[in-house]
């Protein structure tokens, strides 16, 4: 499936190139001033606010609900069934999203693309 997606991507942008598919913006109808954007800056203090914020989140909950909801999740996730009700009880009980993620990575894996030429 990937190849046949990759193939078709690529004969789909040689098109492009050889003019004979229309992308509004790109090879037609072109703006010809370019217009600046503006740049959202975010504050450097916003980190650190945040980091403290997980670490009282961290502190304050029930370590054995938060353990208990993660293994419903993983166990769910090995069985093959709803994740969303786990998944829904796993953040009730202050689960962070990174934490829920490394449960399901640890049962599913992780997708890695795979080019062929």
């Amino acid at each position: 499936m990937q190849s046949e997606i990759q193939n078709a991507a690529y004969e789909y942008q040689r098109s492009v190139d050889a003019g004979q598919a229309i992308v509004v913006g790109a090879n037609s109808f072109a703006i010809e001033e370019e217009k600046s954007v503006p740049i959202l800056r975010i504050d450097e203090s916003l980190e650190g606010r945040q980091v403290e914020r997980l670490r009282a989140l961290r502190s304050r909950r029930d370590p054995k609900a938060w353990r208990t909801a993660l293994t419903l999740v993983e166990d769910a996730a090995r069985d093959g069934s709803n994740l969303m009700p786990q998944i829904i009880h796993a953040v009730e009980s202050y689960c962070t999203v990174g934490e829920i993620a490394s449960r399901l990575r640890s049962v599913f894996g992780e997708y890695k693309e795979e080019v062929s030429v």
